[in-house]
């Protein structure tokens, strides 16, 4: 038995880092260059276009990732975008869960987008014409105003003390970063910002921020491995050195999950301040896209090993393919339940499961409607009852939608 479970283990390591991780990285060094360069142009243009804000919200939401959606948070408390805008963000955005389908399935991915994109879009206008977001402004509580001043100046205290040491780390301080959806000193600032000061003292940071270089490099060998893989060249005999591939997966697994417990993202894995931090410098964008491609590597392992192990214990995946068929119309339930929890974590898990064949297509549709990955930490942490709010007028066309697409995938 034993031997079994560690040959899981490795076979799990192998599949996840060179079939999986690998091509992850590579696509978030594109979208996080992208992002760099434009550096929140789409931001500025949702503040000027008010017809088109549920548009270009949606269309924020669908780009892989969670960024463009976290941007959209602050707006909609400091009042520039409507309720409509950040529900069609919320509905269209399949946080970095997205990054699975895009390198592993990319006609699906397409799909999926597509239609995450028009029902996004649909859902806001029709929220913002029955003035829906007044409705909900009215029962949000106020920003306390306090004074303003005095708690901005306390915070900076804290982060002179904390920073002064560390010219590096004082570069990317709040006060030094380009803000996107809000100025320095503002409500949102100190909620976002100085609720929690970033630690640059920490083994954790410290490590990050020193090896990222390290862990590309890893990444870079397991992806000229995961380009042999796709083109089913064994890399152990191309090489003539045996188990290099299982070598590869289990050095890359390990890095990546190290990484990510030095990253300290373990739930949230993508923050508005990190988003920020990404656009101070390229360095800082390879810094958190290394913490990125950790955080979805680490989670598909984990969906990867959970998958064979329930496998092995139920006793061939012939077992499993006849529980899900019996499943049927709950698996869409299921993918709206899961959708509903905050965070990319689960929802890395069930679409690497949808990839296993455990789900239908509708489920992932559902699931990718109903979640919001990590943008709505930001509107939890400024305004709870708009993000519950959200969180309901996601799930209604997530259900309906899903439903339906069920009965379609059916009849086909």
């Amino acid at each position: 038995m034993g031997n079994h479970i560690l040959d899981i283990i490795l076979r799990s390591a192998q599949d996840s880092f060179i079939q999986v991780t690998v091509f992850v990285g590579a696509v978030l060094l594109l979208f996080g260059y992208i992002d760099y360069k434009q550096q929140g142009a789409f931001v500025a243009a949702i503040e000027r276009s008010k017809k088109f804000q549920p548009l270009i919200g949606a269309f924020l939401g669908i780009t892989p990732g969670c960024g463009g959606a976290i941007f959209v948070m602050p707006l909609y408390v400091k009042g520039t975008v409507s309720f409509g805008t950040v529900v069609a963000t919320l509905i269209a955005t399949a946080g970095d869960s997205a990054f699975l389908t895009l390198t592993q399935v990319p006609m699906e991915f397409l799909v999926l987008t597509a239609i995450c994109f028009v029902v996004g879009a649909a859902t806001g206008y029709i929220i913002d014409y029955f003035n829906i977001g007044d409705w909900v402004r009215k029962r949000s509580p106020v920003l306390a105003a306090n004074d303003l001043k005095a708690e901005h100046a306390k915070a900076e205290a804290i982060m002179d003390e904390l920073y002064c040491d560390n010219p590096n780390a004082c570069a990317v301080r709040s006060s030094n970063l380009r803000h996107i959806g809000h100025e320095e000193g503002d409500k949102v600032d100190i909620a976002l910002h100085h609720s929690k000061p970033l630690d640059v003292t920490n083994w954790g940071y410290k490590i990050t921020h020193g090896a990222y270089g390290i862990f590309w490099v890893v990444l870079a060998i397991g992806f000229v491995a995961g380009v042999l893989d796709l083109f089913m060249i064994d890399i152990s005999v191309l090489s003539g050195i045996s188990n290099l591939g299982i070598a590869i997966g289990l050095v890359g697994t390990v890095a990546t999950v190290l990484y990510m417990i030095f990253s300290k993202k373990l739930i949230i894995n993508d923050t508005h301040e990190s988003e920020e931090h990404k656009l101070f410098s390229l360095k800082e964008t390879l810094i958190h896209n290394a913490e990125e491609t950790a955080f979805v590597g680490t989670w598909v392992f984990v969906a990867y090993l959970l998958y064979e192990l329930g496998v092995y214990a139920i006793g061939g995946e012939q077992v499993v393919a006849a529980l899900l068929t019996s499943s049927g119309l709950i698996s869409i339930f299921i993918g709206v339940a899961v959708g509903i929890i905050p965070g990319c974590g689960p929802q890395i898990i069930f679409v690497s499961l949808y990839l296993k064949g455990m789900f239908p297509f509708a489920a992932l549709l559902a699931n990718a409607i109903s979640q919001d990955g990590d943008a709505l930490f930001p509107l939890i942490a400024l305004d709870r009852r708009s993000a519950f709010w959200s969180t309901v007028f996601n799930t209604i066309p997530a259900l309906i939608v899903g439903i339906v697409a069920y009965f379609i995938e059916r009849a086909l």
